[in-house]
């Protein structure tokens, strides 16, 4: 059975937006082979609608290099989205109506895990109910302070009870955290 699962990069304060402002000097190899290890064990991106647009509007033109911009054109992208009729991306299938629903038929297909990407909203909207299977989180040694996004804002979330199965810390301060659902 396929897993459901997300990594982000969050700050002291919460903050998951923008992580290319304030992540960068943390980044090193262990914090690399995490990140690897996690992309390794999925063949599936899903994203929000938000990310969806923006990984289109910077990735889409940028196939051929042999790197990055080829990986996020063939990768199979899922985007769940209540407002978008259509998705041009090459390889994106479009999730409407009820995402759950979908994404726990996928999740008895054969393949690797479906990892989310960014989305924050979406991620609260799968942990409401009850699809997404293991939040990771890299916390930064870093405050952002206000006026950004964070993943679990004030007033805007469901309570949610999470097992910790795995923490570590990196040379950075930087912390690993993996939940799952209790």
């Amino acid at each position: 059975m396929r897993k459901i699962t997300s990594s982000l990069f969050v700050s002291l304060d919460g903050v998951a937006e923008a992580p290319e402002k304030w992540h960068l000097e943390y980044f090193n190899d262990e914090m690399g082979a995490v990140v690897g290890a996690h992309s390794a064990a999925a063949d599936t991106m899903l994203l929000g609608r938000v990310t969806y647009e923006e990984f289109e509007a910077y990735w889409s033109d940028k196939a051929g290099d042999g790197g990055l911009g080829d990986y996020f054109r063939d990768v199979p992208k899922l985007v769940a989205s209540r407002t978008l009729d259509s998705v041009g991306w090459e390889n994106s299938t479009l999730i409407k109506g009820n995402v759950a629903e979908e994404l726990t038929r996928l999740k008895e297909t054969d393949g690797k895990n479906i990892a989310v990407t960014g989305s924050m909203g979406l991620i609260r909207s799968l942990l409401s109910d009850g699809v997404l299977d293991e939040l990771e989180l890299l916390v930064h040694p870093v405050v952002v302070g206000n006026g950004a996004k964070k993943l679990f804002p004030d007033g805007g979330a469901d309570q949610f009870t999470l097992n910790l199965v795995k923490s570590t810390t990196f040379s950075t301060g930087v912390v690993h955290l993996v939940y799952q659902p209790a």
